[in-house]
């Protein structure tokens, strides 16, 4: 599964350059593929929702288990992203996107500065259903919704739970919704403009940390992160 995503993900990655280098006297305001290339903040949640399990005989499930409020949250990153997107006609069209976005996860309350995840890298690979208002101006929203899937790697523990003896921490792969909304803004009638987006996604991974084997602690977490995205877009 993670070799198929990053596959996709390179796929998509040398359709949107070649789209990019293509000649803008093809492009066209009114052309049925339009890519944009976009710098991105993403700003997840990353709070416990629900502790699935934890074994008090570990040390990292011992010392939280004394504790009275034990949360969590994951920190903001800023990434390029492309998007390729399909109209069906002016008024409909479907999105895709393409980023990898790195976090890390701290405590919250008793375990406040705790570092449990020191590195956790995203693909969010998105697709969305867009319904555009043509205006008569330059200035065209939209609003779009669909699913998500979070493809998770490469996670480490954090230097607070290995120091508690978790050798292993791992987080699930999860599918998720999203809801979109932004606005094109067409520069000239050969398919270039600058395009502003928000996204707010759903998703509800777990995270398993073990010790020597032992599943000390499964976590249920809120990711749910508010995608903001500002760039350029070409219209073919």
């Amino acid at each position: 599964m993670r070799k198929m995503s990053m596959l996709a993900a390179a796929v998509l990655t040398a359709a949107a350059a070649t789209a990019i280098v293509t000649p803008a006297q093809a492009g066209s305001p009114d052309g049925k593929w339009q890519v944009k290339v976009l710098g991105t903040a993403v700003l997840p949640d990353g709070q416990i929702d629900k502790i699935r399990s934890i074994d008090t005989d570990t040390a990292l499930g011992g010392t939280l288990a004394g504790l009275e409020t034990v949360g969590t949250k994951a920190n903001d990153n800023v990434v390029p992203t492309l998007a390729v997107e399909y109209f069906f006609s002016n008024a409909f069209s479907v999105e895709t996107i393409c980023c990898f976005t790195q976090h890390h996860v701290s405590g919250t309350g008793d375990v406040a500065g705790a570092s449990l995840v020191d590195h956790v890298l995203i693909l969010p690979a998105t697709v969305t259903a867009k319904a555009h208002l043509d205006t008569g101006t330059p200035f065209k929203p939209y609003v779009g919704a669909g699913p998500a899937w979070f493809f998770v790697f490469d996670e480490k523990p954090g230097d607070t739970a290995r120091a508690l003896g978790v050798d292993k921490v791992k987080m699930s792969n999860k599918v998720g919704f999203a809801l979109q909304g932004g606005v094109d803004i067409a520069i000239n009638d050969k398919g270039l403009g600058l395009s502003l987006d928000a996204k707010k996604y759903w998703v509800k991974p777990t995270a398993s940390f073990y010790e020597d084997g032992v599943l000390a602690l499964k976590t249920r977490h809120d990711l749910d992160p508010w995608v903001l995205s500002a760039g350029v877009s070409y219209r073919f």
